[in-house]
């Protein structure tokens, strides 16, 4: 089964099956049939793309219902840190994180549900980093929570001085200040 699960229900790691000869490799990076065979049956409807170099930090960022999010995130180039955050009142998990090194050379992907804050650190030169969303962007519904948070001491694996973080994101609110209405 390519589906591996983390500490926290729900998150799943998505390792596809990599055909690899002389010429290269092929892999499928996402099949409906597979998915709906493991009970996922999410319907993805935009496609976003990133390019960062490294000590970029992007997030931690979601949107707020009715307009959640259902994220897969997969690198096509470089390394990155990819976090996600449960940000679902009422759950056993609140305010813990899953961290996993997602890579081209690794294929994984993280399936990250609708509840959960998103964020992820360039750990190579350059990343580029694409995902599948099952709702479309909504300016409206945008939310997150500062990425160097205390209460989350989420450990980026940036070195000190060289983080690169966008202004909208440095004034991002702390966890226990955020506006979530994700219920467990």
């Amino acid at each position: 089964m390519p589906f591996n699960k983390t500490d926290i229900p729900g998150l799943l790691i998505f390792e596809p099956v990599v055909f690899g000869d002389s010429r290269g490799y092929f892999f499928e990076s996402y099949n409906e049939k597979i998915f709906q065979n493991t009970g996922l049956n999410i319907r993805f409807v935009q496609d976003n793309q990133s390019s960062s170099s490294y000590g970029v930090i992007r997030g931690l960022h979601y949107q707020l219902n009715p307009n959640a999010q259902i994220k897969l995130v997969r690198v096509l180039q470089g390394k990155i840190l990819d976090v996600a955050v449960d940000i679902r009142k009422g759950s056993p998990y609140y305010g813990k994180s899953v961290q996993v090194e997602l890579s081209e050379d690794n294929k994984k992907q993280l399936l990250i549900p609708a509840g959960f804050a998103h964020g992820f650190s360039v750990l190579s030169e350059k990343a580029v980093v694409m995902y599948k969303c099952d709702s479309f962007y909504n300016k409206e519904s945008e939310a997150g929570i500062r990425f160097n948070d205390p209460e989350l001491g989420v450990d980026w694996k940036i070195e000190t001085g060289k983080e690169i973080v966008s202004e909208k994101d440095l004034v991002l609110p702390f966890l226990k200040d955020c506006k979530t209405n994700f219920v467990f």
